[in-house]
């Protein structure tokens, strides 16, 4: 995960993580079907704190742009 301060937009959070299998997408999809240049992603709980850093990070960006 890192934040991408690049973008037309504004500050962006950029994240990795590993694919969801069928049965999860298909899930997530009833809830909330993702947009055409979306996808869903798996990422661990152990990525919490680097999570909130990054988020932090894009906080501090965002208020210096």
């Amino acid at each position: 995960m890192w934040v991408d301060t690049d973008t037309a937009q504004g500050p962006e959070l950029v994240l990795q993580g590993k694919f969801a299998d069928a049965a999860t997408r298909a899930s997530c999809g009833q809830d909330s079907p993702p947009a055409d240049d979306e996808g869903i992603v798996r990422i661990p709980l152990s990525m919490v704190e680097q999570i909130r850093r990054a988020c932090d990070a894009a906080e501090a960006a965002g208020t210096q742009l």
